[in-house]
């Protein structure tokens, strides 16, 4: 599996494919970061430019999983790789629990240990849920939204593209979050959240466009 990023995400992003997958090989790809050394903890080779990224797309396989955070540079990034060649794929935990009902989950998803997501949940491209954290029923998460740790996602909900929730946040029933929105940590969402807002707060309330 090819890890595109191979910063700090990209690192539980190899640990969560590794226990699934134990005799599986994997490579990162990463030419902005100058501050990494050529082999993450010394055994997995890091491609450093994208003439290197088509080569192994080539010879070995297009399928890559994102490793990085932010909505806007996951984003970003799947499209530059796309337009080498690359097949954006999910990485979803065997620790993770979903429904068995009216789960679609779209390609380049990151689901991470102890996700909880129960039924007739849809998940968009290349959304990220971390670790410990909860959809509930008829939820709709659009594409390439961040989830971080510990957010509890209550039913009915729908949240738009590119948003970012923090960690701990939660959203009560039935709310909608619209696009490129960010939910500050801890925060309690109790009313609808207009697009390109930033929010924050116990209730949550827009601090900004």
């Amino acid at each position: 599996m090819l890890i595109a990023g191979a910063k700090g995400f990209a690192k539980e992003v190899m640990e969560s494919y590794i226990q699934d997958h134990t005799e599986a090989e994997v490579v990162f790809f990463d030419d902005v970061s100058l501050d990494i050394d050529s082999y993450m903890f010394n055994k997995f080779p890091i491609l450093r430019s994208k003439v290197e990224l088509k080569d192994y797309f080539s010879n070995i396989s297009n399928e890559y999983t994102l490793g990085l955070g932010s909505p806007v540079s996951r984003k970003k990034l799947s499209d530059i790789i796309d337009e080498i060649g690359g097949k954006l794929v999910s990485t979803i935990s065997s620790k993770s629990h979903l429904g068995q009902f009216g789960i679609e989950i779209k390609e380049g998803c990151n689901l991470m240990q102890g996700v909880i997501i129960t039924s007739n949940v849809k998940i968009g491209r290349g959304v990220l849920v971390n670790i410990n954290s909860t959809i509930g029923h008829d939820s709709i998460i659009e594409d390439f939204v961040e989830i971080c740790p510990g957010v509890n996602i209550s039913g009915n909900c729908h949240i738009g593209m590119q948003t970012f929730i923090g960690t701990n946040a939660t959203i009560l029933p039935g709310i909608k979050i619209g696009a490129n929105v960010t939910i500050g940590a801890g925060s309690l969402v109790t009313k609808d959240i207009p697009d390109n807002t930033m929010a924050y707060g116990i209730p949550a309330k827009p601090i900004s466009k």
